[in-house]
């Protein structure tokens, strides 16, 4: 488990204030939060300390009144703020100075501007958060001018039709995808004519699925097209993965479901390029008001659910660790407000250094799970109004802060996005490995689908964006794959101005030209077709019922099954209630509630369970309902002195005839606990803090039957060094 380099940034954290020993870490950089003030001494702080130095800012809000009142370049640009149906600005947070903006040049001129002086600073990588414009948006000035630029006739309001909402939310994401263009490409060249050196662009943004659940149009897949778009962070957290959806007729949260699916379309993003995607976690959540035994057990949640994404190894371990290792919450029973328990801070400490060891290795699915992915494109965000919503509802903004129970049914069922959730969960439900896929991204790169034997597809809550992704479809299918199409052709937006009804076109939806694409009449009974060396299989049911109805999610699960038995003489289904994989030594399980079966899921071997603050060993993990499980299997540990787990940085440790050393690192105030696997018993254990020759004796626990050793010290960022003698 020894970490890395610090140049490979596989682990980071983002902060806006200077550096702070108790929290310090450890990762391999920070993002500097934010350009006002002092940041370039915040900077210095934090690059002193060892740091790869990032900086961090909003570009669809922040604090930029001196643009908005006129004070940049001499006219006010209220006329940007984004505004909803009512005309009322659409508002970050609770300040009223702090809108979400309409992307127009001048605001993208302006963000280069303030940002071109954290090139200055030598800063290595810029991160540009969250390109968000509001569904309810597309009513401000600066909207209808883009509009009449970009679709060369007069504005609609959105909510005039779906053609125009459709319309509007395509020119939103428009918007933002030149905005990024605009910044990054400018400022690369900037660094590279002045500087001779190269920046790095990143954009943290959230899910796809949870941009479509909450109502937000970004840029998402688009901005793989960009060159100066360095990748990604995943900006999937407790905040967006607890949003309560549908499964069985029954609302609730569902956060590992909700967190595994959000990563899944995550992954996507950067799979088969040579972009990076960092995973980001939240140890507590935007929300003040929950405990810490809640806060916990939803980070595991999310924690395990992303693990089980293989094709990303590195993460953000935590946004604002200020607020975690300082802040104080509800203790249990509502008596008061309370610091970080000590061992969840010893847990996390270690997590964090778990994460940092995760890149390079082997996976290995340990249950027999059917890969299913669920095609899911851009355009999912652009059907997210409806002219028939009161106006009430096409003015709803939720953002994860609201208590989601408390908005009354019309804007719950909003919020639910039962389409999507109903093709996924009863699925997923039943141990199906359910990976939602980019369709936008079977256009841009030639063999994308090929990883997948199995699709599930429906154009009820979404739409392709070209003909050309048919012609790839048709292909995959036509070489051996099995695609399960859902819909009834219900949905209002088959009718927006677009391709398949535009010119020679005449198809009253979609999925009419997929079907032609594939050789099939246009209109067809429900049933499977044969289809080259695949297969179609046919559901004409409106996803959303799937999730409403058990017997729906029954019939899709069925329809399914029938499918692969049809094409697919390899490939079964053994419905399970859960999922488990292995990565390098590490074991990542999850046991789903709502399933085929309560059964526990049972592991053995000599392992650790690293979410436990005292590391222990164990013969045997049962895995219950609704539970999920991190462990490392020490008969993959090697031979010889190994560092198991720590809850501190540990990058290198010395071996002598006499025994062996090591120098750990980590945030001040946290005790920390290391498990090492020694070829014998220690005889004697010292450490000693950095600075001082003073060695005092460490008490350790010796475990025979798995030949490791636990010790237990003080965290300190400057080090502490510590000697094993045999």
């Amino acid at each position: 488990m020894i970490r890395k380099n610090r140049q490979e940034e596989l682990t980071g954290f983002q902060e806006g204030g200077p550096y702070h020993p108790s929290y310090d870490l450890q990762t391999d950089f920070v993002m500097v939060y934010g350009i006002q003030g002092d940041f370039q001494e915040r900077i210095r702080t934090w690059k002193e300390k060892g740091y790869v130095v990032h900086l961090m800012t909003g570009v669809s809000w922040g604090g930029y009144q001196d643009y908005l009142n006129g004070k940049v370049d001499g006219r006010t640009h209220w006329d940007e703020a984004q505004k909803n149906r009512k005309y009322e600005n659409i508002i970050h947070g609770t300040s009223e100075d702090i809108p979400y903006m309409v992307p127009t040049i001048a605001y993208a001129d302006f963000l280069t501007e303030r940002i071109r002086i954290a090139v200055d600073a030598g800063v290595e990588a810029i991160h540009l958060e969250e390109p968000e414009f509001w569904v309810e948006g597309g009513y401000s000035d600066a909207f209808k001018r883009e509009w009449e630029i970009y679709y060369r006739e007069p504005w609609q309001a959105p909510h005039a039709s779906v053609d125009a909402q459709y319309r509007a939310s395509k020119l939103k994401a428009y918007l933002y995808t030149r905005t990024l263009d605009r910044i990054c490409s400018t400022l690369k060249e900037y660094a590279m004519q002045k500087y001779g050196r190269r920046i790095r662009f990143y954009v943290p943004t959230h899910s796809l699925i949870n941009y479509t659940q909450w109502r937000i149009v970004s840029p998402e897949s688009k901005l793989l097209e960009l060159p100066g778009v360095d990748g990604y962070i995943a900006q999937v957290w407790t905040g967006t993965a607890q949003t309560p959806n549908v499964y069985n007729g029954v609302r609730k949260e569902r956060t590992f479901e909700t967190a595994y699916l959000e990563y899944g379309i995550m992954q996507e993003l950067v799979r088969g390029t040579d972009r990076r995607m960092w995973f980001l976690h939240d140890p507590i959540a935007d929300d003040p008001k929950h405990t810490w035994k809640d806060y916990r057990s939803n980070y595991i949640r999310t924690l395990v659910a992303s693990l089980l994404h293989p094709h990303v190894s590195r993460y953000e371990v935590c946004p604002w660790p200020r607020r975690i290792y300082q802040g104080q919450y509800p203790r249990e029973g509502g008596n008061g407000k309370e610091r970080i328990p000590a061992a969840y801070a010893t847990e996390l400490q270690t997590v964090l250094n778990v994460l940092g060891t995760m890149d390079g290795l082997d996976a290995e699915w340990l249950t027999d799970s059917l890969q299913v992915g669920l095609l899911l494109a851009d355009s999912a965000m652009y059907q997210r109004n409806h002219p028939d919503w009161s106006e009430e509802a096409t003015s709803f903004k939720y953002d994860g802060t609201e208590v989601a129970s408390a908005l009354g049914s019309e804007f719950m069922e909003l919020l639910d996005w039962s389409p999507f959730y109903g093709l996924a969960l009863p699925l997923l439900k039943h141990g199906a490995a359910v990976r939602p896929v980019q369709l936008d991204n079977a256009g841009r790169f030639p063999g994308y689908l090929d990883d997948y034997r199995v699709l599930v597809l429906s154009y009820e809550y979404m739409k392709p964006e070209s003909s050309g992704l048919h012609n790839a479809l048709a292909e995959w299918v036509k070489e051996g794959g099995t695609l399960v199409y859902v819909g009834d052709g219900s949905d209002d937006f088959h009718t927006v101005r677009e391709w398949w009804n535009q010119g020679s076109k005449k198809f009253a939806s979609p999925m009419e030209h997929l079907f032609a694409s594939l050789g099939l009449e246009t209109s067809l009974a429900p049933g499977e077709y044969a289809v080259g060396k695949g297969c179609l299989a046919y559901l004409p049911l409106h996803p959303s019922q799937c999730a409403i109805l058990p017997e729906a999610g029954e019939q899709l699960r069925q329809t399914v099954t029938s499918a692969i038995a049809t094409a697919e003489s390899s490939l079964r289904w053994v419905k399970k209630n859960g999922m488990a994989l292995r990565r390098g030594p590490y074991i990542i399980a999850a046991v789903l509630d709502e399933s085929v079966s309560e059964e526990p899921y049972k592991i053995y071997g000599k392992l650790v369970d690293l979410l436990d603050a005292n590391l222990p060993v164990v013969d045997e993990v049962t895995v219950n309902e609704g539970e999920q499980a991190l462990l490392y299997d020490l008969s993959k540990a090697g031979g010889g002195v190994q560092l198991i787990a720590a809850a501190s940085r540990i990058d290198r440790i010395e071996e002598s005839d006499d025994g062996f050393s090591f120098k750990a690192y980590g945030p001040e105030g946290i005790q920390a606990a290391a498990r090492f696997q020694c070829p014998r018993k220690p005889k004697t254990v010292a450490f000693s803090a950095t600075g001082t020759s003073i060695r005092m004796p460490l008490a350790f626990k010796w475990d025979e039957g798995s030949s490791t050793v636990l010790f237990r010290y003080e965290n300190d960022p400057a080090g502490v060094s510590v000697k094993v003698i045999w």
